[in-house]
């Protein structure tokens, strides 16, 4: 690597480092969007309450304690009205969220793979 790419690529780990620290220390946001279990029987206030008790949470271990609390209250609140919920709540934040991903020219395409047309295969851009 070029030392002046080296020099970039070094910057970019510590500004990364940095936003990462302020950003709560690894824990992913809970937006209006973060899929509540059982929220088709809860109100809205009870949402807005939900979301609220895991942005406090500080750790992922007190997420997780809330995250079960209310799962077994969803199961209770379920079985007295006679619904059917899944078996398990959404899965944890931490995966990918917006903007992560593969998204349009992302994927393995026309010259993405490992055929004739490019990727590592024979015939590709590293003859």
């Amino acid at each position: 690597m070029k030392p002046r790419m080296l020099l970039i690529a070094s910057f970019t780990a510590v500004l990364s480092a940095g936003a990462f620290a302020q950003s709560g220390g690894g824990l992913p946001p809970i937006t209006d969007k973060t899929p509540i279990y059982g929220s088709q029987i809860m109100t809205q206030q009870e949402r807005l309450e939900y979301r609220s008790q895991m942005r406090a949470a500080k750790t992922l271990e007190e997420r997780e304690q809330v995250r079960t609390r209310h799962h077994e209250q969803m199961v209770e609140r379920a079985k007295e009205r006679g619904i059917t919920l899944p078996a398990e709540p959404p899965a944890r934040g931490g995966g990918m969220g917006p903007g992560a991903g593969m998204g349009p020219g992302g994927g393995m395409g026309p010259g993405g793979g490992m055929g004739p047309r490019g990727g590592m295969g024979p015939g590709g851009p590293n003859r």
